[in-house]
């Protein structure tokens, strides 16, 4: 009799592979934008994009101005955050931006430094307010603050910056800011700042002097009558103000230092309140 053929032997069982679930990145990545058109009447705002935290916001026009609001939709920015601002006024516009409440910068789920980029670029004959709250730097946070304007001969613009370093009885977090505003081209202003460990001499009295806010306030107009030499404006105990015009180009600025943000806001309209020949 003839032996059965052995069997063949089982194969093992490979399991699938499954591929890892995506790691999520750290922070968040987001730009709106806003753009804002002369139809030949009147300034409209063609262009209105939200993106991650920014919600912008149609407001009742004033006048032959354009007003638009960014609305926080989410905390921002937290570490790791990379987040932008694009704004342009087209030529012969007018537009006012605002914002409804205070940034918070918080340390969030990472150390990584946040980002929070603003570009304004305004046209021929077109005059821009960048009016936000105050950004607040709480502790533990890092912040890396850039604005970047681009101007033309004929430009307006109103920006006001504000920051309060610290919550109450809280140290602030590490915050660096930069402003960089050209005007056809050529730079009118470059000025960077930081504040918080481990910048040195932050909040000595050079620089703050005990003071937890701190703002500035340009205006750049082609109407412009800049006053002969720098104002100072307050107090110790109230703040200080110093108004100076820029070297090149009809421009001034106001800076500020002030124990809390309504006292830095009353600082820098009293500046405001001094010039005069400007439409903006």
């Amino acid at each position: 009799m003839r032996a059965a053929a052995p069997l063949p032997a089982a194969r093992p069982v490979v399991p699938h592979p499954v591929d890892p679930a995506p790691a999520h990145p750290a922070g968040v990545r987001a730009t709106a934008r806003l753009r804002a058109t002369h139809n030949g009447r009147a300034t409209t705002v063609p262009l209105l994009h939200s993106d991650g935290p920014f919600h912008l916001r149609r407001l009742r026009p004033r006048g032959e101005w354009a007003r638009v609001c960014v609305l926080g939709a989410m905390s921002a920015p937290l570490g790791g955050d990379r987040l932008a601002l694009d704004v342009t006024a087209e030529a012969r516009t007018r537009l006012e931006v605002t914002a409804a409440a205070a940034t918070i910068a918080l340390r969030g789920p990472t150390a990584d430094p946040a980002t929070y980029d603003v570009r304004l670029t305004v046209g021929e004959d077109a005059s821009l307010r960048w009016l936000p709250q105050p950004l607040i730097s709480t502790r533990g946070s890092t912040v890396h603050q850039t604005y970047r304007v681009e101007l033309t001969g004929s430009s307006r613009l109103l920006l006001r910056e504000e920051q309060l370093l610290g919550r109450t009885a809280e140290p602030p977090g590490h915050l660096s800011t930069r402003l960089t505003v050209r005007r056809d081209g050529r730079p009118i202003l470059d000025q960077h700042t930081v504040y918080g460990t481990p910048a040195p001499a932050w909040d000595g009295p050079a620089v703050l002097g005990g003071h937890r806010a701190t703002g500035q306030l340009l205006l750049v107009d082609p109407g412009l009558m800049a006053p002969p030499a720098p104002v100072l404006l307050g107090d110790p105990v109230r703040g200080h103000c110093v108004l100076v015009p820029l070297a090149d180009g009809p421009a001034l600025l106001a800076t500020a230092v002030a124990p809390t943000p309504a006292q830095l806001r009353r600082l820098l309209d009293a500046a405001l309140t001094r010039v005069s020949g400007a439409e903006t």
